[in-house]
């Protein structure tokens, strides 16, 4: 169903501190979030509604959107909502939604059911029933109680037939404040339906409001666990490699790259989280390119696999498993080194060591065995 929108931006915002429907929340002007919910929505025209200093704001703000047009408003929300309409195109039947700017999280799920509600209706609102219990005050103190029962809280947008909301307008006593479109179009004697409203679609009125609007505009994430484990046996040689710090000892791990078992096994760990395989995928020992390669350049490399994603590594954890060399006096460089190479703050990041009590390989010398685990957090 094609519809109409009018978008009320003409408010000083004094509770707020300032114009709200300029300010930004998560990197984007109040009044772009709902003229852009509007037209991808498919309103076939957006009429936004300004103070009458305020066009150079409103085209700063919508520069990135096309489809919409801003008129001036008048000295009251009344006032700026009839020169919405005012200045619609739209047919007399068509749907108008009229919404306030300063509700910035509006979906197409609301949209659609304020048009399908508007079906055999004069007009529809989404409300939210009132759920904590209302209390009478003066002083400060209270006097009474108020019983919530069949009380709604009415959000924005409102939606009506252009030619409904027009004449209730016109017959609207000159002395008399509306509260919202739906007492305008009940006085005419129109029926509004109600819809399940959203609470998200919360009105900025007070400066904290922004808060609670920044964390709900924050990005919807996944956490993914990945883990990993990798062995070398040891050989002959006069250092070994560990998480990417360089040990004096009398025997090497054997490997294709450097063999640095903790920046395998963690490799392999941040690969699992997001499911792409393992480091012999990316880097086949069967390739003579990896021959004695550093194996901090596969760590970077899949740390820049969750980067491409949009994610990022929240924390890792590697436990070295051998007899010898005794990890815990180089601990604090390995860790260090690693919060370098996957730029991740040094709390974030654990190495500890343990032995296998003299059994298995590890405990006859043959070997050293490393397992890591990571947690990655990912766009949900």
């Amino acid at each position: 169903m094609g519809f109409s929108a009018i978008v009320v931006a003409a408010g000083s915002g004094s509770r707020a501190g300032g114009a709200k429907q300029w300010r930004v929340v998560a990197g984007r002007p109040v009044v772009a979030w709902s003229v852009e919910a509007l037209l991808k929505a498919g309103a076939r025209e957006v009429v936004v509604v300004i103070a009458a200093d305020a066009a150079p704001m409103a085209q700063t703000a919508l520069a990135a959107l096309s489809g919409w047009r801003a008129v001036p408003g008048g000295a009251t929300r009344a006032a700026s909502v009839q020169a919405g309409l005012s200045a619609l195109t739209a047919d007399d039947a068509e749907p108008v939604l009229i919404h306030d700017a300063a509700r910035p999280f509006l979906s197409a799920d609301i949209i659609e059911a304020l048009l399908q509600g508007l079906k055999d209706a004069d007009g529809a609102l989404p409300a939210l029933a009132v759920a904590d219990s209302l209390r009478r005050a003066e002083d400060d103190f209270i006097v009474g109680g108020i019983d919530r029962d069949n009380l709604w809280r009415a959000q924005t947008p409102q939606a009506f037939r252009l030619k409904t909301i027009r004449d209730a307008y016109a017959a609207w006593p000159n002395n008399e404040t509306a509260t919202d479109e739906a007492a305008v179009v009940e006085r005419a004697g129109g029926r509004v339906r109600l819809i399940p409203g959203d609470p998200r679609l919360l009105k900025l009125t007070y400066p904290e409001d922004f808060a609670m609007a920044e964390a709900l505009a924050a990005p919807r994430t996944v956490v993914r666990i990945g883990q990993g484990f990798d062995v070398h046996r040891w050989g002959p040689g006069s250092s070994v490699w560990l998480c990417g710090v360089e040990i004096p000892h009398d025997q090497t791990l054997i490997g294709h790259s450097d063999a640095d078992a903790g920046l395998h096994a963690l490799t392999d760990a941040i690969l699992g989280s997001i499911a792409d395989g393992d480091i012999g995928d990316h880097f086949p020992p069967s390739d003579p390119q990896w021959k004695g390669a550093a194996s901090d350049r596969f760590l970077v490399y899949a740390a820049e696999r969750v980067a491409a994603r949009g994610g990022r590594i929240v924390n890792v954890d590697v436990t070295l498993i051998c007899e010898q060399p005794k990890v815990k006096p180089h601990r604090q460089a390995m860790r260090e080194r690693l919060a370098d190479l996957l730029n991740l703050p040094l709390d974030a990041v654990s190495v500890k060591a343990t032995t296998s009590e003299g059994l298995g390989f590890t405990g006859r010398g043959e070997g050293l065995a490393a397992q890591a685990a990571v947690s990655v957090e990912l766009p949900g």
